[in-house]
């Protein structure tokens, strides 16, 4: 039986309500501070606070927008800090509701931003060229994917940048120890979400902070983006199987509520996907030579396909290939050649 407990109860029960939760001790001298997400399904990130003995670390800083930023300043200024006071920010990976306020803090603040150099060399400065590049790169595989016009033509880089010549000040890689005094925490690399993504383990307070690679409700998007992971979902699920070695403790995450169970809570994602594997060979099965489109048109998802927005259908689409990339491997499924690209079982 998997069992998670839930210890962010003001948390839960605010994501229940639908409303953001309030800024909340969660050990001495360490604190969340929700962020909210302006016109996103996820409405808030969860940036976490830790005293220092001349101001504050963060991990994560949230999404670029006014009001993430005016509510960053507010929740750390409720806890008796200013936001001038922040020295370090620890971030998770490159997504915009992680990184997204990182530039403009190190503005004010001079804060050093560290992260894993798999997410930071993609958040590299962009000119217009580079950014057309891009959008032709995601568009050249939607299409291979089998998506309509209408969803290439809303594809578009989201990713906030540095500037020219800027970059991240310190690079972790797998078990680095942050330079924290009076925490112990170290990098934990779990790749899948993104290349880069990172969880930070504080071994003396028994604490997690997992970032997206672990959320007590919601399983994270797991897609296969151009220019990074291969096979995203193998090693996701590496990453959730390395997880389960982790002693018993307490996980913070990005979203949702903290929780208790960390290895149930990862065989349980595990579970899910193998799931998911098994309900895309049933509908390559049913309808062969289908693209990722076709498929991901009959598969079950949170909410109705035809009622997603343009930007979910991509991550929709991205996803069901990432599956189908995993049965490739397994050697249960083969694409064809050509554009789009359709699957069928291989014969056994």
């Amino acid at each position: 039986m998997i069992v998670t407990e839930d210890v962010g109860v003001a948390q839960r029960e605010a994501w229940a309500n639908k409303v953001l939760p309030p800024v909340e001790q969660v050990r001495d001298g360490l604190w969340s501070i929700p962020v909210p997400m302006p016109d996103n399904p996820l409405r808030y990130v969860l940036v976490y606070a830790l005293a220092l003995d001349d101001g504050l670390a963060l991990i994560d800083v949230g999404w670029d927008h006014e009001q993430s930023w005016q509510a960053l300043v507010d929740g750390i200024a409720s806890i008796g800090y200013h936001i001038s006071e922040v020295r370090y920010a620890a971030i998770t990976h490159l997504h915009p509701d992680h990184f997204g306020l990182a530039p403009r803090l190190r503005q004010v603040s001079g804060a050093t931003l560290a992260m894993h150099v798999a997410d930071a060399t993609l958040l590299g400065y962009h000119g217009p060229e580079q950014t057309r590049d891009d959008i032709s790169g995601w568009n050249v595989q939607l299409s291979e994917l089998g998506a309509p016009a209408e969803v290439l033509d809303a594809s578009r880089v989201d990713l906030v940048r540095f500037a020219e010549h800027e970059s991240i000040d310190v690079v972790l890689g797998d078990g680095d120890s942050l330079d924290l005094p009076g925490w112990n925490l170290r990098a934990q690399w779990t790749p899948g979400h993104t290349p880069g993504h990172l969880c930070f383990v504080e071994e003396d307070r028994g604490l997690l902070f997992s970032g997206d690679h672990m959320l007590p409700r919601i399983s994270p998007n797991i897609s296969t983006i151009p220019g990074e992971l291969d096979n995203p979902l193998h090693r996701y699920l590496l990453s959730l199987e390395a997880t389960t070695t982790l002693g018993e403790c307490e996980v913070l995450p990005a979203h949702e509520y903290r929780f208790r169970g960390i290895a149930d809570r990862a065989r349980q994602l595990m579970g899910h996907h193998e799931e998911r594997l098994a309900e895309i060979v049933v509908a390559v099965q049913a309808e062969p030579e289908s693209t990722a489109w076709d498929l991901s048109r009959t598969i079950s998802w949170s909410r109705p396909f035809d009622q997603m927005s343009p930007r979910l259908l991509r991550l929709a689409v991205r996803e069901t290939h990432a599956h189908l990339v995993v049965l490739a491997k397994r050697e249960i499924a083969t694409p064809s050649g050509g554009t789009p690209v359709r699957w069928s079982l291989r014969a056994q």
